[in-house]
């Protein structure tokens, strides 16, 4: 009886470890269906799509754009608010779409270097929390890029799927539950 205990406790905490893990990371589509575009109101779009959401550390933003239209660069504050290219964090993303994970607390900005696109509303500005609050913190996101190259049909593409750690726990759970299961037997 004291096996089937053990089990059951050890099923409880592979489970709740796996729903901690998915609800921990969330994609976020940048502009939603608008995508990343110059919008035909301005910079409000986004401060608009950014207004409903909560960003944490692990999330996904996701700029669909077509390559060579558009790009996405983080800035500090001060190119943000000048749209300005001068204080950058890495180097632009000119491939479309972009995926950049969010690693770290604190407010994030992003532009679009093309022509006259940031100056035209095609920007960025989101706060990252970490998982357990919604107090920022200080260090820029490293970034990622994912996805096809080329021309985004559409201009909207579906999210990535989603990451396959989750997967990897779950079988290894799996296992461990079905050896411990034949040695109670």
């Amino acid at each position: 009886m004291d096996k089937m205990l053990y089990m059951i406790v050890f099923s409880a905490l592979a489970i709740a470890s796996m729903v901690q893990d998915t609800a921990a990371q969330t994609v976020h589509v940048v502009g939603d269906n608008m995508g990343w575009i110059v919008p035909s109101n301005g910079a409000v779009a986004y401060t608009n799509w950014a207004a409903g959401k909560t960003f944490r550390v692990g999330d996904t933003l996701v700029f669909n754009f077509t390559t060579g239209r558009h790009d996405v660069l983080q800035v500090e504050k001060t190119s943000f608010d000048g749209c300005n290219s001068q204080n950058a964090i890495g180097t632009p993303i000119m491939t479309g779409p972009a995926n950049i994970t969010l690693n770290s607390t604190d407010d994030h900005y992003f532009i679009c270097t093309f022509g006259t696109h940031c100056q035209g509303g095609q920007k960025l500005e989101i706060s990252v929390s970490d998982d357990s609050t919604s107090t920022p913190g200080t260090n820029p996101p490293t970034r990622s890029v994912d996805g096809p190259t080329g021309s985004v049909p559409g201009g909207v593409v579906p999210p990535p799927p989603p990451s396959s750690s989750t997967t990897v726990v779950a079988s290894f759970m799996l296992s461990l539950f079905a050896i411990a299961l034949n040695w109670t037997i």
